[in-house]
């Protein structure tokens, strides 16, 4: 099979999954296209279990999980080879070195050890390839680990908790092989609590709580649907220019600083008053809803679990 078979690389319709008594995951529907997509959710959500899912680990208790056009759970699924996968919690053998533990994995997936050299180089560990994975640190597990997922250019990465360990540095290039990756048409799914640094690295957000998809989209779609206010921070020489009374008090948040919280409808009105007013504006800034502030504000919404 090949991409242009299937109609979404990803597709959940109506998905949940319990383990006995516990429900995990409830009536959860989406798709996967190529690109950037970040899953959040506190502990205990069901990020996890979706990725189980796609991988094929284990089966719906209803609903249907396709992935690459196939049943992810059948014996035969063909793409199985297609997927790359860093778990949450990377456990590796501590005798054998870098290499040799990329080259058993590329040997499972069919791919030929010689690919295995630039994986290493291109996640930091090209001089500690010949090093017994015992002696690595955290962060150098998590490499190999994202090198590990990155074998055979995956058409879907799936990446729980993908940064921890790693320093700002790393991050950044972790960041960059998420973009190229997306950039010749794979998905890469990205779940963490490291919500500040996603905000720029995704094209699309999935927040789940306790097991429901509570909402889906861009981030400028995510603001749209929760309508929190935009922040406009000023700093003057002076007095503060006349603003139209009802947007309320602004807070002094240091000398000559100043914020207001406005709804976003009013933020070219405000920014005019801003530049038009008579005062001394030294600069102003714009602050749209974070993510962090998205995630909680859908958590708020919460529906009482049958």
């Amino acid at each position: 099979m090949t991409r242009s078979d299937a109609a979404h690389l990803v597709e959940l319709r109506g998905v949940a999954k319990a383990y006995g008594a516990r429900v995990a995951l409830r009536d959860v529907s989406f798709t996967l296209e190529p690109g950037a997509i970040a899953l959040v959710g506190h502990n205990g959500a069901g990020k996890t279990t979706l990725m189980k899912l796609m991988l094929g680990l284990v089966r719906p208790t209803a609903g249907t999980v396709r992935v690459l056009g196939d049943n992810p759970t059948a014996g035969e699924f063909a793409g199985r080879r297609r997927l790359g996968y860093l778990p949450e919690s990377i456990a590796f053998s501590g005798a054998l070195t870098g290499r040799e533990t990329l080259a058993f994995y590329a040997r499972l997936k069919g791919c030929p050890d010689k690919r295995c050299a630039p994986l290493l180089e291109r996640v930091g560990l090209a001089d500690a390839a010949n090093l017994r994975v015992g002696t690595y640190s955290k962060g150098m597990r998590q490499r190999l680990g994202l090198a590990q997922a990155l074998i055979g250019e995956p058409d879907i990465l799936l990446l729980d908790e993908p940064t921890t360990g790693l320093d700002p540095a790393l991050r950044r290039t972790f960041y960059e092989i998420v973009r190229e990756c997306a950039a010749r048409g794979a998905v890469a799914l990205l779940s963490s609590h490291a919500l500040d640094e996603l905000e720029d690295q995704v094209g699309r957000v999935i927040i789940l709580d306790r097991g429901l998809k509570k909402a889906e989209g861009s981030l400028d779609a995510l603001r749209g649907l929760a309508r929190l206010p935009t922040r406009v921070r000023a700093r003057v020489n002076g007095a503060l220019p006349a603003l139209p009374e009802d947007l309320g008090p602004p807070r002094a948040c240091g000398p000559g600083l100043f914020e207001l919280k406005i709804p976003e409808a009013r933020k070219i009105e405000t920014l005019r008053a801003l530049l038009d007013g008579q005062g001394g504006l030294l600069d102003v800034e714009v602050i749209p809803p974070s993510l962090d502030e998205l995630y909680a504000h859908f958590l708020s919404q919460r529906e009482v679990a049958p």
